[in-house]
């Protein structure tokens, strides 16, 4: 009996080594054959890493049907990588018939997810290009190369209009921006971004510590880390985009100090309203104000806060009874209000975790605006929204996780989600208006309108069906788990603007000075503010959708009384 178990040992150690040979040479081969395969494929410089190869082997993993969503998100990975990898688990999901919206909800807010980190991956930025030979500044029709200079950190010369651009920045796409608000100079930094100003930064460098690139225009010089690429903004050309004039704020009451409140001033005969605001554009002030052949310039203040408007018709005298009067005309130039434009990261991490959670086009993007230029740091967001990032929300491009701003934009709803957080600002708008807003941005982008096509098609009242159930589940949910919740009212924070704000930068623990608050509201508006004429729009909702929306619009109000908060402001009231 033992010699014929010998014998089937023996065979089994040889058929062992017999596979482990072969696997071996199975091996060798393949990597052989791929590595002719690159030798033959390559250029003679080396190639980026594709996409696939970027990303780990847990994605991967998730990829190919190993790992499912939630062991990987155990596994601390990140959500948008997460979500770059979920078009490899099912390469059919793009081509579902109807429209998107018809999906999921999670599969919604996984689009959203997915939109910065697929715009990355297709062209990684990748680090700053250092070049053997730093690029010669190329002449451009609108400015002139000023030189290399070196401005940062709060106290930079060039803090006007500032915005940025990771894939497209060119030289005359700064000096345009820069040029129709007024300014003299454009800088670029860092291969894109973009700032502007009336005055040249005081320490000058040598011209090869500017030596990157601009992301949209090779050849181009943008600055470098810390260093700015200054060019002269020259008048526009024929056919370009007007600058901006000077717009008409209303007929005010002097302050009683008047050279505390206007630091300048220009005395002229048959002075006019260009002029001003010429003069007041070039000192870098974002009022003007009349007074008879009295030209002052100035900033919203507590004694000048802009608030109590006159009549017109106080200001509509001659100049010579205007100056003897007590009233000012003042227009808004346009030159960006820049007491309030710097921002940062938080110092330390935040020991407290809160959300900015809306239903999408609840004017999120624009609380966040206004939040950071309040308190003066950076707002982060649970999804990546290059788009966001580029005008100028660099909190965008931070992990959300990482506690280094100051709060982060959600549309997540559900417990789990939730219950993430410590504490959040929950902003509620009219589900009217903020489904009509979200379908513009869904048909348009963030700044245009859907076109009629789209409000006759069947995706309209489909969305409407998905997405009306949705804002009543997202306030119920927040309600329902959220640990401390601060209540804010879309409506109230455009009809009180400083003392909303300044009970949510309270909620925030943070502090602000009243001259802060008022450049705020000087700025209010951002850059995400549908502009120009909206298109023939007859009304949207039929009876039977209005219905649907009037039930969800009594649920919430009840939830919100049920909860000692106030509730829905009147014009939520069904229609």
């Amino acid at each position: 009996m033992a010699k014929p178990f010998f014998r089937l040992q023996k065979f089994l150690r040889r058929t062992q080594f017999l596979l482990f040979f072969l696997t071996a040479a199975y091996l060798m081969t393949g990597s052989l054959l791929l590595l002719q395969r690159a030798r033959v494929a390559l250029p003679q410089g080396p190639r980026a890493p594709s996409p696939l190869q970027t990303l780990p082997v847990a994605a991967v993993a998730l990829g190919v049907g190993l790992l499912d969503s939630r062991a990987l998100h155990d596994a601390r990975v990140s959500p948008e990588l997460l979500l770059g990898v979920d078009v490899l688990r099912n390469p059919l999901a793009r081509a579902r018939p109807g429209p998107r919206w018809l999906r999921s909800r999670n599969s919604e807010l996984r689009q959203l997810r997915r939109r910065w980190f697929h715009h990355f991956m297709t062209d990684p930025p990748g680090p700053a290009m250092v070049l053997e030979a730093p690029p010669r500044p190329v002449p451009h029709s609108r400015g002139t190369y000023v030189g290399c200079f070196s401005d940062g950190g709060r106290d930079r010369t060039l803090k006007g209009a500032v915005f940025y651009d990771l894939r497209k920045m060119t030289v005359p796409h700064c000096q345009d921006a820069c040029a129709e608000r007024s300014y003299v100079y454009a800088g670029l930094e860092a291969g894109a971004e973009c700032y502007c100003g009336n005055r040249l930064p005081a320490m000058s460098v040598r011209p090869e510590e500017c030596d990157h690139e601009c992301k949209g225009e090779k050849g181009s010089v943008c600055g470098a880390v810390g260093r700015l690429s200054v060019y002269r903004v020259d008048e526009l050309q024929l056919g370009s985009r007007k600058r901006r004039t000077a717009t008409y704020r209303g007929c005010f009451r002097l302050p009683e100090n008047i050279t505390h409140a206007f630091p300048d001033s220009l005395t002229q005969a048959n002075v006019t309203v260009e002029t001003c605001s010429g003069f007041c554009s070039q000192k870098e002030f974002p009022l003007a104000v009349l007074r008879g052949w009295k030209c002052y310039c100035a900033y919203p203040t507590p004694q000048f806060s802009l608030r109590d408007a006159m009549d017109s018709s106080l200001c509509s005298q001659d100049p010579e009874a205007q100056r003897l009067a007590d009233y000012c005309e003042v227009y808004q130039t346009p030159v960006q209000d820049t007491r309030c434009t710097d921002r940062r990261f938080l110092p330390n991490k935040s020991k407290v975790f809160v959300a900015l959670s809306s239903f999408p086009g609840a004017g999120n993007t624009w609380a966040r605006h206004l939040i950071e230029h309040a308190t003066g740091f950076y707002t982060g967001s649970y999804y990546f929204d290059g788009t966001l990032y580029n005008k100028g929300f660099k909190g965008e491009k931070d992990h959300w996780r990482s506690r280094r701003t100051i709060c982060v934009k959600t549309h997540e709803s559900g417990r789990r989600e939730i219950e993430m957080f410590d504490s959040a600002i929950l902003l509620i708008r009219n589900p009217y208006r903020s489904l009509v807003a979200e379908f513009n941005r869904k048909c348009a982008g963030h700044l245009g309108y859907a076109a009629d096509r789209n409000w006759k098609s069947k995706e309209w009242p489909d969305f409407v069906n998905s997405y009306s159930s949705w804002w009543s589940s997202h306030v119920l949910d927040w309600l329902k788990y959220g640990k401390r919740l601060l209540v804010v009212h879309y409506e109230e924070l455009r009809r009180s603007l400083v003392p909303t704000l300044r009970e949510m930068v309270a909620f925030l623990n943070a502090s602000v000075s009243e001259e802060r608050l008022l450049c705020v509201e000087n700025n209010k508006e951002g850059s995400f503010r549908r502009r120009g004429r909206r298109p023939h729009d007859p009304e949207p909702f039929t009876p039977e959708m209005k219905d649907l929306i009037n039930g969800y619009i009594r649920t919430v109000d009840k939830a919100l009384r049920d909860h000692n908060w106030t509730g829905l402001p009147r014009e939520y009231v069904p229609r």
